[in-house]
């Protein structure tokens, strides 16, 4: 039987039709598995990205980058970088400044950076802007807890923020939160301040690194008895919050300098000016015309020294007074400067009885340790045979030469200066015990002596408040002399101490100011002091700060701020020259226009507020009520208010981690590496801090996991990231992949 197929035989495909479904085929055994890995790859760190962290090992970084240590043994994250230019404008008595601080994230994780850094003492730092790519944030002034949960809670979010805190008065951290990846976000911080006025020459002081600071470990404590006479109490930390002053500080043996600065400086001086000088910095200066310069440093420098301006009249005879006036609203405001005569009789001839105290510790290695003992041997070398002395050196121990102070003559002098020269620099800072030694007067009651004590220190530490409270309980008839060493003295402990030891402050940055600044000191211990002084405004409802008028000496100047009902009557100034009554009168009304004085009175009636607690005029909780008062109507920063400034854009979602890392410092110009860190284990164990010790650790742990978003909430668009979209992506062409898969096949099979 013979079977008939119904069906039409095959005809021939078109060569074309052939050669394309051959390729198809090729494809299919090639770019078919080609696309399946890429998928994956696309994929791949979507899955990664959420555990990605910014930490390294030494064998990723490719090149030269400063790494810091991490939780993790092994791994490191490249250290933020900051960049600083500092704009000033001096207008007459006072200084706006405003410092641009420039955040850079090197690394390839999402960064907190924590920046510590110095101010004036005298500083009112009232504005904060933030600059995130065209986007201006500007700071709000709160209590500082409410500053810092508004900043921890745009943090978590993953939104920038910026946080600028006072730790102490002279120093202030600024923490930045959610650097992106090779990121830079910009923090401008506005301040205003006095000019110093000393003789015939103005300064202005610019600290621009924090040195590091000794803490006395917490077995040095204070103890507080209970009010109800229970007898029992509680013992306190004297630095409570060490890990928050004691930032990284880089070796300048085996890293380059790090966080550079620029600095310009429009001097406008209300008179003719002559000589214009930087001891510390190479400058350019460009005359506008006869009281306006432009200063500006020049090369490349770096945050490693107090910056020192000083100017002085054409003439080289500075004005003897000045009055300025500023209207805020209805308020009026007074700022005067009055320095009296110079009298030229000799102090009465009563012999001195002077306790000098050097500071020997290991942050005097370098070049401080030769001036603060070139600036002792000046002093001994000024001693009169009728003169009593002493000297008390120190670093984690205390030395006095003699039991009790002893007669200047020159056997006795010639020990001294002998024992000064074989001084070594080493050891921790333990100031208290030796200022207790020196203010320990064995003779309170005896008039024949006038007696002062001559303070020789960088000020490194971190528990001036100890030192603080311990002058004012037992200055006595002492008079307390600080003079600072170095290229970055902590300014405000000197300041505050000379201030409660009714002394004064002077600062030696260089062995070449020694001879100059030692004999301006001498001459104010021996002229007459001007004291009982008394400031009056004739209209009267005037609130002046000093509360507390000082003793001036040789060359001062009495500066008082004053908040004012009106603008009208006198100020006058009445006191003794020694026994001599000296007076005053200024005309408020012909006072000349000011700035920023109503910031400077604040600022100095919240620094009342701290030495009347100090000294026990009010209490500690009325002196933070007058200041959270002050600083929130002033919008100041201060121990109790911050600034914060948030971004609204989230910018890092949940599932990235965010790293905490501190912003390393120079040491200071002149110190010795090893004797800061090196050489005394009880001086690291002080001076470490678990800040120190692990420098960067990852706020949300190594291994983040995204948060569930509650049943009734939608999941919000930024805690998403891209990985989403790269799953879909290959998913998508995974399916494309086994589409043209089939149909080739279909369509090869039918050729077939």
């Amino acid at each position: 039987m013979k079977t008939v197929s119904l069906s039409p035989s095959p005809q021939p495909l078109p060569s074309w039709l052939r050669y394309t479904c051959q390729a198809v085929w090729l494809i299919n055994i090639i770019v078919l598995p080609l696309v399946a890995l890429l998928a994956v790859l696309l994929a791949g760190p979507a899955r990664a990205e959420t555990a990605q962290s910014p930490l390294v090992t030494m064998d990723e970084v490719k090149s030269g980058t400063l790494l810091l240590k991490s939780s993790e043994a092994g791994r490191y994250i490249e250290a933020p970088r900051v960049a600083t230019d500092v704009d000033i404008i001096v207008s007459g008595p006072t200084a706006r400044a405003r410092i641009t601080q420039i955040f850079t994230n090197p690394s390839n994780g999402w960064v907190e950076a924590v920046y510590a850094y110095p101010l004036p003492e005298e500083s009112a730092v009232h504005a904060l802007k933030m600059v995130v790519g065209k986007r201006v944030i500007i700071g709000d002034i709160k209590e500082k807890k409410e500053a810092k949960a508004i900043y921890e809670t745009a943090k978590a979010a993953g939104q920038k923020a910026s946080l600028v805190e006072q730790e102490r008065p002279n120093l202030f951290t600024n923490s930045v939160a959610n650097i992106g990846p090779h990121e830079q976000v910009v923090v401008q911080i506005d301040y205003q301040e006095p000019v110093r006025l000393s003789g015939d020459e103005f300064s202005l002081r610019v600290p621009l690194v924090v040195a590091p600071r000794y803490n006395p470990n917490p077995i040095t404590q204070t103890a507080d008895l209970a009010a109800d006479g229970s007898g029992w109490g509680t013992t306190a930390d004297p630095v409570p919050d060490r890990d928050k002053i004691t930032p990284s500080v880089l070796d300048p043996r085996i890293n380059a300098p790090v966080n550079p600065v620029t600095i310009k400086v429009r001097l406008q001086a209300g008179f003719a000016l002559g000589e214009v000088k930087s001891p510390h910095h190479s400058i350019r200066t460009e005359a506008f015309d006869a009281q306006t310069q432009i200063v500006a440093l020049t090369g490349e420098n770096h945050a490693d020294r107090d910056f020192e301006l000083i100017w002085k009249p054409q003439n080289s005879k500075a004005p003897a007074v000045g009055l300025f006036r500023e209207t805020i609203g209805k308020n009026d405001y007074a700022l005067a400067y009055v320095t009296p005569p110079v009298v030229e009789q000799k102090q009465e001839e009563r012999p001195r009885e002077i306790v000098f105290v050097i500071d020997n510790s290991g942050s005097m290695g370098g070049t401080s340790m030769d001036q603060a003992k070139a600036s002792l041997d000046y002093a001994l070398s000024r001693l009169k045979p009728a003169d009593r002395f002493n000297v008390i050196r120190f670093d984690d121990t205390m030395t006095a030469l003699f039991q009790d102070t002893v007669t200047a003559n020159r056997d006795n002098v010639s020990t001294a200066r002998e024992f000064v020269g074989d001084l070594e620099a080493s050891g921790g800072t333990e100031m208290l015990a030796p200022l207790e030694a020196a203010l320990n007067d064995k003779r309170p009651n005896d008039q024949a002596f006038i007696r002062q004590i001559v303070f020789l220190t960088d000020g490194a530490i971190g528990n001036e408040q100890q030192l603080l409270d311990t002058i004012a309980a037992k200055l006595g008839r002492s008079r307390v002399f600080m003079v600072g060493i170095g290229s970055a003295p902590n300014n405000y402990l000197m300041n505050r101490a000379a201030e409660l030891g009714r002394g004064t402050f002077t600062s030696i940055g260089s062995t070449d100011q020694v001879d100059e600044r030692m004999r301006n000191l001498f001459a104010k211990l021996e002229s007459p002091v001007i004291t009982n002084l008394v400031a009056t405004f004739s209209a009267g409802n005037a609130d002046v700060t000093p509360a507390i008028l000082p003793d001036l000496y040789r060359g001062e100047p009495l500066v008082i701020a004053a908040k004012l009902g009106s603008l009208s009557g006198t100020l006058t100034i009445k006191g003794m020259i020694g026994k001599q009554p000296w007076e005053v009168t200024l005309p408020v009304a012909k006072a000349a226009d000011g700035e920023g004085l109503s910031k400077l009175w604040a600022r100095r009636k919240i620094s009342d507020a701290e030495v009347e607690s100090t000294l026990g005029k009010i209490s500690r909780e009325e002196a933070d009520k007058r200041i959270l008062k002050l600083a929130l109507e002033n919008s100041l920063v201060s121990r109790l208010t911050s600034l914060v400034a948030v971004d609204k854009t989230v910018t890092r979602s949940q599932d990235k981690p965010l790293t905490r890392a501190d912003v390393p410092l120079n040491l200071p110009a002149g110190w010795d590496f090893d004797k800061v860190f090196g050489e005394q284990t009880t001086r690291r164990a002080a001076l470490e801090s678990d800040t120190n010790i692990q420098l960067a650790k990852l706020v949300q742990g190594n291994k983040p996991v995204a948060k569930q978003a509650p049943a009734d909430e939608l999941p919000l668009p930024q805690t998403a990231t891209d990985a989403e979209l790269r799953m879909i992506a290959g998913l998508m062409l995974l399916l494309a992949s086994a589409g043209l898969f089939f149909f080739t096949r279909k369509t090869t099979g039918k050729a077939s």
